[in-house]
């Protein structure tokens, strides 16, 4: 029942569609955004450190004895303050976690500056709400400390637990962040005030977006910009650091207009979610699509001895019920072309199909090649 009244819903609204006069479609107003909007200054760019420490006062909620890293990681900064614990003794203490240290080095930040980093557990430590973050050195990709991290966390989850086991959980309390907790001890060198050239790299590479970069700066400032590819684009600029900073912060207010993308249909298949960009047209196709339904249903029985029998004994048997059940007679409808896809699933929404629907119809519309655009399944 529900197939015919999608299958007559849309037969009707493509009926419609075809016989009204369609008015001529305006073209679309260009797109105007901030050059700074559109693309990355080359040696001007976030580096990402990591580190390995402890988490300590915790109120018996760290890692447990099974988290074998946890007590080394203790025998080893014993050890730093002279304090050495007996052959093959591990150290025992539930207020203790490990946990992985990251943060982001921004760019042209100087020694003493101060960063914030994200404390996350390595072991099974059930809440790091409380906890002091000890003295962890942060590396880059290249194995050097950049930044020394240190400091009390901040934690917006929270658990708690009762004896017999049962638990509740707000959040993510095994994950914290430290406020400028990290203080930059090495500088990273930067080739930005070193060519005589400062080269943008567009976020999303399109040539008609470099073309319109490229003539707006030499609209502004003369002949200056060059681009060879759809990516990025190379503009002279001043030899002076000053002159050259003051110049970038006025390259990154210049207006542009963005090139137009093909317009695209993007499917998340983990939650059904299905977005439609503005422009994505349908051509001439016509579509069946049935749904096939199979239930499975589970009556356990018990299996009894007679009574005051010392035969047998008392049994579950399994029984199972399996029903496929076709829902519809999976008849076949068309629309006109340059149908709107955004009306198409409106309409397939309104007679209550699910997002797999939509989906399924739409991915046999793209392999069919009735759908100008693109198909993204992420």
């Amino acid at each position: 029942m529900k197939q015919r009244l999608l299958a007559a819903v849309l037969l009707a609204a493509a009926t419609v569609a075809g016989a009204a006069p369609r008015a001529p479609q305006a073209a679309p107003a260009p797109v105007t955004r901030p050059l700074q909007g559109l693309v990355h200054v080359e040696g001007v760019r976030e580096n990402q450190l990591v580190g390995y420490g402890l988490v300590v006062g915790l109120n018996g909620s760290g890692d447990s004895t099974q988290v074998k890293a946890a007590g080394q990681s203790v025998s080893n900064v014993l050890k730093q303050f002279g304090v050495k614990l007996p052959e093959r003794t591990e150290s025992k203490s539930k207020n203790v976690a490990t946990v992985m240290v990251s943060a982001v080095f921004p760019p042209g930040y100087r020694k003493g500056q101060p960063i914030d980093v994200t404390v996350s557990s390595l072991g099974d430590a059930k809440s790091l709400r409380g906890g002091t973050l000890l003295l962890t050195p942060l590396r880059g990709a290249d194995g050097e400390v950049y930044a020394l991290a240190q400091g009390n966390l901040v934690v917006g989850g929270v658990s708690a637990a009762g004896a017999s086991g049962s638990s509740v959980t707000i959040n993510t309390p095994t994950s914290g962040r430290v406020p400028n907790g990290a203080t930059v001890e090495r500088e990273i060198e930067t080739d930005f005030d070193a060519r005589p050239e400062v080269r943008l790299s567009l976020k999303r590479p399109n040539f008609e977006t470099a073309t319109h970069i490229v003539e707006a700066i030499r609209q502004r400032w003369g002949p200056i910009a060059t681009t060879r590819d759809g990516t990025s684009v190379e503009v002279a600029a001043p030899a002076d650091p000053t002159e050259r900073v003051a110049f970038v912060a006025a390259l990154g207010r210049l207006p542009v207009e963005v090139g137009g993308d093909a317009p695209k249909v993007v499917f998340n298949s983990r939650t059904g979610t299905v977005v439609i960009a503005e422009g994505v047209r349908v051509r001439p196709a016509a579509v069946s699509h049935g749904a096939l339904r199979v239930v499975i249903s589970e009556m356990p029985q018990v299996s009894q001895p007679e009574p005051f029998s010392r035969r047998g004994d008392t049994a579950v048997v399994p029984r199972s019920d399996v029903q496929v059940e076709q829902q519809g007679a999976g008849r076949m409808f068309r629309w006109p072309p340059s149908t709107s896809l955004q009306t198409i699933v409106d309409v397939i929404n309104a007679t209550g199909a699910t997002p797999d629907d939509v989906m399924a119809i739409l991915q046999a519309l793209d392999e069919a090649g009735a759908i100008d655009g693109e198909l993204v399944v992420i």
